[in-house]
């Protein structure tokens, strides 16, 4: 990779960066109580003292019992199965090319582990398109091997997406040092390579599904190369053994030398065969493609183990590329894709972007110019992901629920009230969400279709139609594979904010005949089960009267009853049996505290919670929401007393699928 590409991830580099010599990291100070999400270098530390903010830590060091944080970094949500639904355009392929989208959320250090009290944030919501999500950073003046952070597993696992770490050995003009790729090769009495099984441990205490690894630093000889080899080799013995993956980049090759081939070829095939799959530099041409598929095949490899790399970091969809070498469209691919850096959709936007800006411009990288995956405009010049790869659900087992939470927001709402007015983010709190952004079906003029965060029934965000419905139109809101039994029920929780519309829910127990079709429908009326004026959202039940088999897609159609616009929203979609309230958690206790900051922890209660919320229960009895996660630790920063109380009271909820929560358990915490 072209150290040009570095300015973000390297600006840490910029610190003076001696010859590294061994030590250990210094303590963490008593009052420091943020946890956050961990890197290290290999074994050896640099020399001098760390920035402010940076902790140098060895992971030849580290282990499970010592790790202090761990807690709020585990991942708790395992990977989900999913499937691949009926395409939704004729030129979307299954089993062809894949995606890699390779990310960085935050930076290397002071990168919060389980969200912030911001919603501008680089809240993913297009996970039907991405096989593989790559934690991107790392920095010499901070650390080489970054773990990724829980909530972005639980988020991406709940998509089925598996995340992997990275291990970033940087170029010398960025400070790289050559004894830290030695470190990280290094061999132990008994041959073995002691760094491999440590980032095995590593990936299976946090959560996650492997390792990046991508080696740049400059100046080896073949004996490096050789040794390279070995540890790529034992690394994925090791990682397969747990369910884990290595993906290698190309970039040293077998003589030790860092020299980026654009190809799968003799200098790198060696750590292709020894890993998962491999990123292909951005050097690639047609001819350097084609021979590499070509070469994966007589290796007995899937070409489509190779990703073919796009660098979208400066210039998103106006980035100019072959997209006839990767994914022709009128025949096979020749290989995957790899995008790098595709969080240029929040990064380009001006600095006072709010939510909703970003995920317009997220889905016209994803879903094309025309905004809709089912109708792709054919003169759009970039070809969005959902042009040429079929997207995947993961919604396959009753009880099933979204509120369509994005994993950020302006406020924070319980069943439509506003239960926090602080802005947010936390991707283990995003639902399932849709695969299809958006979908929309009609003979008309198309509405506006999206994200909306100006209200919620709950979470931070709802979905929103807004523009004039001249024909009916129908929304395909989510493909699935859920078992209809004789007490299944869909519940459609929706407001109407401006106009009079009829809302229809839409099931399908079968796939369309073919790519781009309807699914074939039918339609059940919605019918309000709590009254109330227009302001109001409406909780209806469906019963699916006449339905057998399996619900393939569920949908919304929308007909406007008098003219003028309309602006309709989704807030929550559920389809259950029964409903389930979860057990409640139990020894909710503070483990650390300073000044207004504080770490909880609990037991975790047993039987399916989706996530656990905490309120503050304030002297007037009502509840301020603080804070959810998935883990069984949450940290809570700038408290402070209200309203004279010598005590706050906090309060912990299991939620389930359903989003019943359970009877509360309290803490109280004396200032």
């Amino acid at each position: 990779m072209n150290p040009t590409r570095r300015t973000v991830l390297l600006a840490a580099a910029a610190a003076t960066v001696l010859p590294a010599a061994r030590a250990t990291a210094a303590p963490r100070a008593a009052a420091a109580l943020q946890p956050y999400a961990s890197y290290w270098y290999p074994d050896s530390l640099p020399s001098g003292s760390p920035g402010t903010g940076i902790t140098w830590r060895s992971l030849k060091s580290w282990r499970a019992a010592d790790d202090p944080d761990l807690a709020f970094n585990a991942a708790s949500v395992p990977l989900a199965p999913r499937f691949t639904p009926t395409p939704a355009n004729p030129t979307a392929r299954s089993g062809q090319a894949r995606i890699q989208s390779l990310v960085s959320f935050g930076p290397t250090s002071s990168n919060p582990s389980q969200g912030a009290a911001t919603a501008d944030y680089y809240a993913f919501a297009h996970w039907a398109y991405v096989d593989e999500l790559v934690f991107w950073g790392g920095s010499s003046g901070e650390g080489l091997i970054l773990a990724p952070n829980a909530p972005i597993v639980d988020a991406a696992h709940r998509h089925g997406v598996p995340v992997l770490g990275n291990i970033f050995l940087p170029p010398v003009a960025y400070g790289g040092q050559l004894r830290w790729t030695r470190d990280l090769v290094q061999k132990d009495a008994a041959g073995r390579y002691p760094l491999a099984e440590r980032l095995v441990a590593v990936a299976a205490a946090y959560g996650f599904d492997g390792w990046f690894v991508n080696a740049e630093t400059g100046g080896g000889d073949s004996a490096l190369g050789a040794a390279m080899l070995g540890f790529v080799r034992e690394l994925k013995s090791l990682a397969a053994a747990r369910g884990q993956r290595v993906t290698w980049y190309d970039s040293m090759t077998v003589n030790g030398s860092v020299s980026w081939q654009g190809a799968l070829n003799s200098s790198n095939q060696a750590f292709f065969e020894s890993a998962d799959d491999m990123f292909v530099d951005f050097r690639w041409t047609a001819s350097s493609l084609a021979s590499s598929g070509t070469r994966a095949d007589q290796l007995g490899r899937s070409r489509y183990a190779l990703w073919a790399g796009v660098d979208v970091e400066a210039s998103g969809w106006n980035k100019s590329v072959n997209w006839d070498a990767i994914v022709p469209s009128g025949r096979a691919h020749l290989t995957s894709l790899g995008l790098y850096r595709p969080e240029w959709t929040r990064n380009h936007l001006p600095a006072t972007r709010t939510p909703g800006d970003f995920h317009a411009a997220d889905d016209r990288f994803w879903s094309g110019r025309s905004l809709d995956p089912a109708r792709p405009d054919a003169t759009d010049p970039w070809r969005a992901p959902a042009v040429s790869v079929a997207d995947r659900s993961t919604v396959t087992s009753v009880p099933f629920a979204s509120v369509f939470n994005t994993g950020h927001g302006l406020r924070w709402y319980e069943e439509g009230a506003v239960t926090s007015d602080r802005p947010w983010n936390h991707l283990g709190l995003q639902d399932r969400l849709p695969s299809r952004q958006w979908a929309v079906r009609t003979e008309g003029q198309r509405p506006a279709v999206g994200f909306d965060f100006a209200d919620a029934w709950r979470g931070g965000s709802s979905v929103l139609v807004d523009g004039e419905l001249d024909a009916p139109m129908v929304l395909d809101v989510y493909a699935a594979r859920l078992p209809i039994g004789g007490d299944t029920v869909v519940e459609l929780t929706h407001r109407t904010d401006a106009g009079a519309v009829n809302v229809e829910l839409a099931v399908a127990t079968g796939d369309p005949d073919s790519a781009g079709s309807t699914p074939p429908y039918v339609y059940l009326p919605v019918n309000s089960v709590n009254g109330g004026a227009i302001a109001d959202w409406q909780v209806a039940t469906v019963r699916l009267t006449g339905l057998t088999g399996t619900i393939h897609a569920l949908g919304v159609r929308l007909t406007a009853t008098e003219g003028g616009p309309v602006r309709w929203r989704l807030g929550g979609i559920a389809v259950r049996d029964t409903v389930e309230t979860p057990a409640a958690p139990t020894g909710l206790r503070v483990t650390a505290a300073s000044g207004g900051d504080l770490r909880l922890a609990w037991n975790p209660a047993s039987g399916a919670v989706r996530h656990h919320t905490l309120h503050r229960v304030l002297p007037d009895g009502t509840r301020r929401f603080l804070g959810g996660t998935c883990q069984s630790a949450y940290f809570v920063g700038g408290l402070q007393p209200e309203q004279g109380e010598r005590a706050a009271r906090f309060e912990l909820r299991a939620v389930g699928e359903l989003y019943t929560s359970s009877a509360p358990v309290s803490v109280t915490h004396t200032w």
